[in-house]
């Protein structure tokens, strides 16, 4: 009776933080649009941090929580699911093409900042602290030049793909969505991470492998539909920049905002798992260097090698 509460709670805090940062990102969006702010600059910082929220949520409220291995575990844990799994899946409905600069630059930057996150925790304490929040800050904001770049130039971005048009919204709604879309995401990041850590303890597991299994799929849901939905409708085209894009704000925005608020430990069982993480990316890398495409026999070795992974966690 108590594991399913905790997994009641769990589905809960998971629907309540999707919805509350869809909520969040629609009413800051239009409230900085109200305002004069460019669409350029709302997509290159409220909706792209937005795809991170439920991510960042969660493992702030852990690490505040002094459950640090969730913390790690759902940024690491997401990143590694974000390509293997939903990536090789939309893959293998259907083929998906790969942007030259997502090729380029946005890949091997995911893969280089991977390595900082595995490089920043394996200090001889194993803490990420305000200076690594800061270092990683940096990084974040120096990818968002990269961005605002890419934009002048009229190139396509990684967080591009809504095109519908909007109706006109009165600002006391922008305001409630903000307020209600914040309410719902602490209140859902609460609910999570307290039942996973319950779940945890139920089971006997670690709150590494639940971190890195339940709570990492829980935040990914997000990315997970969209890129499924997108491959059937067969509008595929941008899954690879929104989850390569998804994967470099899960770690600077989120594990350094964590950092700047307070130490986030980063246990040694980690290093393996980071080197999944950057091996993903690479693999990545390697499926669609040559052809800018990413085919059905790569998304069926991405899939193949999450299987392993999986296999490997729950040994």
């Amino acid at each position: 009776m108590e594991v399913l509460l905790q997994l009641g709670l769990l589905a809960l805090g998971f629907v309540l933080l999707v919805k509350g940062a869809d909520w969040f990102v629609e009413g800051a969006s239009r409230l900085a649009e109200r305002f004069g702010i460019p669409q350029l600059v709302i997509g290159l910082t409220i909706v792209a941090m937005g795809t991170s929220l439920p991510e960042a949520a969660v493992s702030v409220s852990a690490a505040l929580k002094g459950s640090a291995e969730i913390t790690i575990g759902n940024i690491v844990g997401s990143n590694i699911l974000n390509v293997l799994l939903i990536l090789g899946l939309t893959a293998v409905i259907t083929p998906v093409a790969v942007q030259k600069s997502t090729v380029r630059y946005e890949i091997p930057y995911v893969i280089f900042v991977s390595a900082v996150l595995w490089a920043l925790g394996s200090t001889e304490d194993h803490l990420l602290r305000f200076s690594d929040g800061l270092i990683l800050w940096g990084l974040m904001f120096l990818y968002l030049a990269y961005l605002l770049g890419m934009a002048k130039k009229g190139a396509p971005l990684p967080e591009e793909g809504d095109t519908r048009e909007e109706k006109p919204m009165p600002v006391w709604k922008m305001l409630l969505l903000i307020v209600l879309g914040g309410v719902m995401i602490v209140l859902g990041s609460d609910l999570a991470v307290d039942a996973a850590t319950e779940l945890a303890l139920i089971f006997g597991m670690s709150e590494r492998l639940i971190g890195l299994t339940i709570v990492a799929f829980g935040t990914s849901l997000p990315e997970l539909v969209t890129s499924v939905t997108a491959a059937i409708k067969g509008k595929a085209d941008i899954a690879v920049g929104n989850i390569v894009g998804s994967n470099i704000f899960n770690i600077l925005f989120v594990v350094g905002t964590s950092a700047l608020i307070t130490p986030v430990e980063y246990a040694p069982d980690f290093f393996v798992d980071s080197a999944a993480c950057i091996a993903s990316a690479v693999l990545l890398w390697l499926c669609v260097v040559k052809n800018k495409r990413l085919g059905r026999l790569g998304g069926a070795v991405m899939l193949a090698c999450y299987g392993g992974y999986f296999a490997y966690l729950i040994r």
